[in-house]
């Protein structure tokens, strides 16, 4: 699937249409992603600020995303563990930008060749619009060349 092609449908995706998550843009080489998260009335918390679940589920799938199209069909690719650390309220919209680096797939592509298992940490921040950093989440993605591929 192309990637603007994707973009629109994780748009109408349900935890990002309701939650007012937006996919702004995805590289047709699916090297890099931008997210805004709106803050809305209805996606706010108690203290009237950017639900930190929202902050999590907006930056949840792109570092496996853009991995898995990068690495191709030979790889499986999943996500094994995230943490988000909580810097400052979002008391406006928020965006995060993931780069997946050509250097970093080829590290991951070398370090799966004989078919283990390769465990990676990603980290993106979520700022506002003037950057000030609100939130930054951590993903560990789970890589290894498939059975056929070796």
């Amino acid at each position: 699937m192309r990637a603007p092609t994707f973009r629109r449908l994780l748009n109408l995706w349900p935890p990002f249409l309701f939650n007012s998550i937006r996919v702004q843009q995805v590289a047709e080489d699916w090297s890099e992603a931008s997210v805004v998260l709106k803050l809305r009335p209805w996606n706010r918390n108690y203290v009237r600020t950017q639900f930190g679940g929202n902050l999590f589920a907006m930056t949840d799938p792109f570092w496996m995303l853009l991995a898995m199209h990068q690495l191709g069909d030979a790889y499986y690719v999943w996500d094994k563990a995230g943490a988000i650390e909580f810097v400052a309220p979002g008391k406006e919209d928020v965006y995060a930008h993931f780069r997946l680096d050509p250097a970093v797939v080829d590290e991951l592509r070398i370090a799966a060749a004989g078919g283990e298992k390769v465990l990676r940490w990603f980290e993106v921040d979520v700022t506002t619009a003037s950057g000030e950093v609100v939130a930054r989440v951590r993903k560990q993605l789970y890589v290894r060349l498939k059975p056929k591929a070796r």
